[in-house]
């Protein structure tokens, strides 16, 4: 069974009288080009475990059970279970959890499932709820070998921006701080059913052993990034003022320490000019 294939699509969506989503962004891929490009630069392999958010009917998780040694799905619409039950039939090397990957304990279904070679997240996440997703997966130090995830395009361009860019951004800084970022393909929205209104990429984020800056206290690290980032047309010494409980005065000293001008903005910094600013703050505390 052609999955990709819109006639298939059609026929499944008519017979299970399923009526998309617009509120939970379901679009279903139909291009068979771009789904073997995301399975295989995703690197699954055979013995690998892949977790897939949003599988929908099953278009691209049919490719990964293929590829891969065993794929568990979080698909947070309970209509599209049995569905998936239907489509994926002949496998037995999956199963489906109807659950809201931000209320998913992955860490303890990676752990319930041992033994595989490396850990692959993949997904064709809604626009919507994107960064939360991603940020999620790393601030909660899932084990994942790496994440392959189609997105808003505007979203891929502002996390593969170099940081320090006028492109850069909060997501920028911290995907960029646990993952070394590499662009898949470009999705265009004519590939999709229903077909949306924008233009998708696939990234691959592949997770550093270590952060790629060494940091005191990654809450104050982060504190820094989002403030500065949340007021960006500040400077950074109006737009980081508070942090770590401390006033402009004391911030223009950790500024002078670190022979950082105070009246840059935080689109400006790069990753290791925003650890010294935290952990000269956290050394003062």
């Amino acid at each position: 069974m052609k999955l990709y294939s819109a006639q298939t699509i059609n026929e499944i969506k008519d017979r299970h009288n399923f009526k998309l989503s617009k509120s939970l962004g379901q679009n279903f891929l139909t291009d068979k080009n771009i789904i073997d490009e995301i399975i295989e630069s995703s690197g699954i392999s055979s013995n690998d475990l892949v977790i897939e958010i949003g599988p929908g009917i099953g278009v691209l998780t049919k490719e990964a059970l293929e590829a891969a040694g065993r794929v568990i799905a979080i698909e947070i619409d309970q209509r599209l279970i049995p569905i998936l039950e239907e489509t994926l039939s002949e496998y037995d090397n999956f199963e489906v959890i109807n659950a809201d990957i931000l209320k998913t304990d992955l860490k303890a279904i990676i752990e319930a499932n041992k033994g595989y070679d490396a850990v692959r997240i993949i997904g064709n996440l809604p626009y919507y709820i994107t960064t939360p997703i991603i940020m999620k997966i790393l601030e909660d130090g899932i084990p994942a070998d790496s994440i392959t995830i189609m997105m808003q395009k505007e979203v891929s361009d502002r996390i593969k921006a170099p940081v320090g860019s006028k492109n850069a951004g909060a997501i920028t800084a911290a995907v960029q701080f646990y993952c070394n970022v590499t662009q898949i393909a470009s999705v265009p929205k004519e590939v999709f059913i229903p077909r949306p209104k924008i233009d998708s990429a696939v990234l691959r984020l592949d997770v550093l052993n270590s952060p790629a800056v060494e940091v005191k206290d990654k809450s104050i690290f982060f504190e820094c990034i989002k403030k500065g980032f949340g007021q960006r047309r500040k400077t950074i010494l109006n737009s980081l003022n508070g942090v770590g409980g401390i006033g402009k005065e004391e911030l223009a000293k950790v500024f002078e320490i670190n022979d950082i001008d105070p009246q840059r903005r935080a689109e400006t910094l790069s990753l290791e000019e925003f650890g010294k600013i935290a952990d000269t703050i956290s050394g003062g505390r």
